[in-house]
Order: C-alpha cells, then structure tokens, then sequence
C-alpha cells in the first residue's frame, strides 16, 4: 500500500473515531480549540487562499463531529482566527495557538482536536509539510506527543 493510500485510510480511522466520540466532545474549549486548528490548517504555509478558507469551511460546517454546535457560531470563530493569521502570521499564530491550548484539560478532547487537523489537513488527499507541522505545534500546545499521531 502506497503512502497516500495509507494515509487515506488512516484519515478514515480518525474521523470514525472521531464520530464515536461526539457525544464526549460539546464543551466550548473543544469548539474553541477545534475552530483554532482548523484555521491553522487552512493557514499552514502562512497565507490563507480564499478558496482554500472556502474549502475548510465547507468540511466544517459538513463534519458530523462539529454539528453539536450551531454552524454559524463554528463560523465565526474559523473567520475570527483565519482574520489574526491573515493579519500577522506569526503574531496570530501564536493567539491561535493558545486557543487550541484551551482544550489541554481534557485528553479526550485534546486528542480529537489534534485528530480534526489530521482529518482537514488531508480532506483534499495532500496532508502536506506546512500542514504537518501546524498540527505537529498544536500537539505541543496541549502536551501531546506528535508521534501518537504519526507526526
């Protein structure tokens, strides 16, 4: 089995146990954190494509895991923080950062955000090195070993 095939079925893995989940994953730190990863991901090589904003949030407001919140709140907090990266990257990345780490308290929760940048960042069959490392930054935001993740 190829790479890109590997990854295609460990990206399947994750949303399933993601979807197992979901009745675990409502608390606001988690929507707040999951939000910060998404927009982290879209912004991974430092710029954010209009369209590729459009795509992560077409696969968000899509996510089975997500719809336990109202769409437009999910949104808000993606245009919110995609608006602090696209603004100073550096600088936002870190404000962003801190909001994924809002989830750290509990490892459920942290993991499946970790688990929802893997998913996005491979939605379009290129989980690339931008992207990877992002997620990588956000496992150590919330005191995760990258390498549980294969990272």
């Amino acid at each position: 089995m190829g790479l890109f095939d590997r990854f295609k079925e460990s990206a399947a893995q994750m949303q399933t146990q993601l979807l197992a989940k979901k009745n675990d994953l409502k608390s606001g730190a988690f929507r707040d954190a999951s939000m910060a990863m998404c927009a982290l991901v879209a912004a991974a090589d430092g710029t954010i494509d209009p369209s590729e904003r459009r795509k992560v949030a077409q696969l968000i407001a899509t996510n089975d895991v997500l719809a336990n919140f109202p769409a437009e709140e999910l949104q808000r907090r993606f245009d919110d923080n995609c608006d602090r990266l696209a603004a100073d990257f550096d600088f936002g990345k870190v404000g962003v950062l801190q909001q994924v780490a809002k989830a750290r308290k509990k490892p459920a929760e942290a993991r499946a955000v970790i688990q929802i940048g893997i998913v996005i960042g491979g939605a379009d069959g290129d989980f690339d090195k931008d992207e990877q490392q992002v997620v990588r930054e956000a496992c150590y935001a919330l005191d995760l070993p990258p390498r549980e993740f294969d990272l």
